[in-house]
């Protein structure tokens, strides 16, 4: 699976300290991957030290879906595909897809809804202007890219009732 060439890529190599006693990698550090993936999204966007440092913002994560579609185990190059679902005054939603790089299936993905957050006041806020501006030139170029199936997607069964 090629990663869209307009979307935000990053690379990571699974680690001997994220695999379980399943011998694959940990749930938890899925999410660490993509906190690591969000993070250098952000500083591409300008919304990282400097953000909170110099104009007082940060953003915080609302709510957030992982699926995890097939395994990784240490050493497994990833490589992580980031769009822009959606964004306005102070909500930014992404989604992180992440490959296994070199037999290129896709491992698992991230939803995320962020706030943007002063942070003096720990109160939502609407994004700041350099950041928005950047967002906005990555939305221009992520808002004619499909949105994959997992976005957005609900927890439930199908009958919804235990033993059905």
């Amino acid at each position: 699976m090629a990663i869209d060439e307009r979307l935000f890529a990053y690379r990571d190599t699974v680690r001997p300290e994220w695999i379980d006693y399943n011998g694959h990698m940990n749930l938890c550090y899925y999410v660490m991957a993509f906190d690591h993936v969000t993070d250098a999204f952000f500083d591409h966007i300008g919304a990282l030290h400097t953000y909170r440092e110099q104009l007082g913002q940060t953003f915080f994560c609302l709510e957030m879906h992982v699926t995890y579609e097939r395994e990784v185990v240490a050493g497994d190059p990833l490589r992580f595909a980031t769009q822009v679902i959606g964004l306005d005054a102070k909500r930014l939603h992404i989604f992180h897809a992440m490959y296994h790089d070199t037999e290129d299936y896709l491992a698992a993905t991230n939803d995320i809804m962020l706030i943007n957050v002063d942070f003096a006041t720990r109160r939502s806020s609407p994004i700041a202007p350099p950041v928005r501006a950047r967002l906005d030139e990555v939305w221009a170029i992520h808002e004619d890219v499909p949105a994959p199936p997992q976005v957005s997607r609900r927890l439930g069964l199908a009958s919804g009732r235990p033993g059905a």
